[in-house]
């Protein structure tokens, strides 16, 4: 086995949960503008990327992270409703904050590759 553990670009501005993220062991996590989500998609296609994560709270980011060919797994505050029914319709997993921070690094698709 190689030791690589998973690889996560995060669409998640804020820098404490950013550090969250990264805290994880196993987990690379390669932080990203919504902007710059495609390009690094398209940068890292020979090392592969195993999960996007996306605070799609934030203005511009669900759009950002929607049509993605990896899965996406987002989080957003447990009162928006309707945030979470628009990231179901583009197909998005989309938890509570604090849903998302209590389980991670054990969200999205269990990938390691060997």
């Amino acid at each position: 086995m190689s030791g690589r553990g998973r690889v996560v670009l995060a669409v998640v501005p804020d820098l404490m949960d950013r550090s969250r993220l990264s805290a994880a062991p196993g987990v690379e996590v390669v932080a990203v503008t919504a902007g710059g989500v495609a390009a690094e998609l398209v940068s890292r296609a020979e090392t592969g990327v195993d999960l996007v994560v996306a605070d799609v709270s934030r203005p511009g980011v669900l759009d950002a992270v929607s049509d993605l060919s990896v899965p996406v797994v987002g989080f957003a505050p447990h009162v928006d409703d309707g945030l979470f029914t628009r990231a179901a319709q583009a197909g998005i997993e989309a938890l509570a904050r604090s849903v998302f921070f209590r389980r991670w690094p054990d969200v999205g698709p269990a990938v390691v590759r060997t």
